[in-house]
């Protein structure tokens, strides 16, 4: 490839690409994503390529191996464009038979589409499908149609045109005039408007003139993996991003922090960055515009407190990854104690955007003080599972019912966890709340980096604040009392109340220290790590009452406070309990009532599995 001189060469080179993709009739687009790869989605890619090859059709049918499409639960996916033919849940043996029928005969093979568990209805083409109905995939629409390691791709579909119209048509305190319009907010967690963060680091002076933006893609939080699948899918929507963000803050050097638990984000990053410097997109004089800028690869050691601006840039700089101070903040003095910018993936990957399509365009979608779209990781005790990308101001009930489909197997909704294990916990009554910054912060919760956990009946509430209170306590750097010794703390009384040793008084007690911890942390760790012990307190107060005044827990977690037996007028003597129990703790003869030890029990809950005959009781 040959470096790209100018915009000119740039919309050239782009018709070349698109001219050359006129040959073929067909595409084939195979999710890549980690979700899809768990089940063996290379295996289908190999086979179509393998079966394509010898059909003779490689020449007319575009095989395209894609970062993640969102809707995981159904994967490995396949998409046949231009139709949109949407097959899931493929296994390599049905390779011959799609292009056999599909792609050279033109029918659709029913079995293959997706069929809605509720309504029974199948789904032959993506557009119809529910779970895509409501979103709005600004983001993750790229996802589908670019192989991720290839930047002609990128570049085909409008890829680095919003860089050259920043770099040739638009001041520097334009392009932050732009972002400042389109009223952008940090998507990483706080909600921090991105232009005010810009503007500091523009006016910031250098003691040698070198400026950073850095590109945060540790995202720790349990269940979320947005920041994943944008880095593994579209690695050039978040490079532009930060390249024009670097030529409108006066940076010269950027930094993208990953976790190390992201293997496949960071071989894609690495692809990226060297096509995109081998094209003259990064490093020296871009696009003939004499603006240097490159980026480079550091990779987290897994701490969660290092999604912290701060901490993230101690670890860069080879340090203990923990926060400091911030008398003076990172846009004045951050990595290496030069100006800094730090936004996370998705901001990045919105900044092109916004310079292509204008801020008045971009704004229209989204709330007053909540623009644009986010993207969710749906996870948990959910029909659809998944990514999805909605508009802002969208309700929760949307989400979960419209969207995620509803909870399976019958059982009530009882709470979504937004935010991550700083969030909050919130219930039924609140589920028409709009998905926005401020309305989540009125309820008790924050938006966060963008994880959704949704919870059933079989929730229990209380243990839900104790293992996110025992995760945050374990990723604590530990530097400031308030957060080392205040989650120490609250987990000893959460687990005094879920083991049944816990008092009235300790509730005041845990309220307390949630409070001073929030007004008192150095970080947002510590600051935020309160919401899920204080949500679940204000929203599900009556089961910790219930945990410490009945020794009873509703929906079954906590072992201690609940037991196993068996109601003989229900039992049949069937022995699958007996057989099945993994310490011998039922006893009793074939066709006879069985009878379960408490002194022996477990508390396993197989017992209550295996039963046919509903004769198992949990109490």
């Amino acid at each position: 490839m040959a470096r790209i001189e100018s915009p000119a060469a740039l919309e050239e080179y782009r018709q070349k690409l698109i001219e050359a993709q006129r040959k073929y009739t067909t595409t084939i687009t195979i999710c890549g994503g980690t979700g899809c790869r768990a089940h063996n989605c290379t295996a289908i890619h190999e086979e179509t390529r393998r079966v394509l090859e010898k059909t003779g059709l490689s020449e007319t049918v575009e095989l395209r191996f894609t970062g993640c499409h969102g809707f995981c639960e159904m994967g490995p996916l396949m998409i046949i464009k231009p139709q949109g033919i949407f097959y899931t849940h493929l296994k390599p043996e049905d390779v011959e038979d799609i292009v056999e029928k599909t792609v050279v005969e033109g029918k659709i093979i029913p079995e293959l589409t997706y069929k809605d568990p509720v309504a029974g209805i199948s789904y032959h083409y993506e557009q119809e499908v529910p779970f895509y109905n409501k979103q709005v995939r600004l983001l993750l629409g790229m996802n589908e149609n670019i192989d991720p390691c290839s930047i002609d791709d990128y570049i085909a579909q409008g890829g680095y045109s919003a860089l050259a119209k920043a770099l040739f048509t638009m001041e520097p305190e334009e392009i932050i005039s732009e972002v400042e319009k389109a009223k952008l907010r940090g998507r990483g967690g706080a909600g921090f408007p991105t232009a005010e963060k810009w503007k500091a680091a523009r006016r910031a002076i250098s003691r040698d003139g070198i400026k950073y933006v850095l590109c945060n893609a540790d995202e720790g939080d349990p269940g979320a993996y947005m920041d994943r699948s944008l880095l593994e899918g579209n690695p050039h929507a978040v490079l532009e991003g930060m390249t024009i963000g670097a030529y409108a803050i006066g940076a010269c050097e950027g930094y993208v922090y990953v976790r190390h638990e992201y293997p496949l984000a960071v071989i894609n990053l690495y692809t990226a960055l060297d096509q995109a410097r081998e094209l003259g997109l990064l490093g020296k004089n871009i696009l003939g515009s004499g603006f240097d800028f490159d980026v480079h690869v550091s990779i987290g050691g897994g701490a969660f407190v290092c999604g912290e601006s701060t901490a993230l840039m101690a670890s860069i700089e080879g340090r203990i990854g923990e926060p400091r101070v911030k008398h003076i903040h990172t846009a004045v003095r951050g990595l290496y104690d030069r100006p800094t910018n730090l936004n996370n993936v998705e901001t990045w990957a919105n900044v092109p955007i916004i310079i292509n399509r204008g801020a008045e365009e971009y704004a229209k979608l989204g709330t007053e003080r909540s623009k644009g779209t986010k993207i969710f990781s749906l996870v948990g005790k959910i029909r659809n599972t998944g990514l999805v990308e909605v508009p802002m101001g969208i309700t929760l009930r949307e989400i979960i019912y419209d969207i995620g489909g509803g909870i399976p197997d019958g059982r009530k909704f009882k709470a979504v966890q937004t935010g991550g294990p700083s969030g909050g916990c919130i219930p039924e009554e609140l589920l028409d709340t709009p998905v926005d910054f401020d309305s989540l912060y009125d309820v008790g919760s924050m938006m966060g980096s963008g994880g959704m956990i949704v919870m059933d009946e079989n929730t229990c509430m209380v243990d839900i604040a104790r293992y996110f209170v025992d995760f945050l306590c374990g990723e604590s750097c530990g530097k400031c009392v308030p957060c080392r010794e205040g989650l120490k703390q609250m987990l000893y009384i959460l687990e005094d109340i879920t083991e049944g040793r816990g008092t009235m008084e300790q509730l005041d007690i845990l309220q307390e220290l949630a409070e001073v911890m929030r007004d008192t942390s150095l970080c947002g760790l510590g600051q935020t790590a309160a919401n899920p012990v204080l949500s679940t307190l204000r929203y599900f107060g009556d089961e910790y009452r219930e945990h410490i005044q009945e020794g009873r827990c509703r929906a079954g977690v906590c072992k201690p406070l609940i037991t196993f037996s068996i109601e003989p007028e229900k039992c049949t003597g069937c022995m699958r309990c007996r057989k099945s129990c993994p310490v011998g703790a039922i006893s009793g003869k074939k066709k006879e009532a069985h009878v379960i030890d408490p002194e022996k029990c477990e508390k396993c809950g197989i017992c209550l599995e295996v039963c046919e005959y509903q004769a198992v009781v949990r109490k």
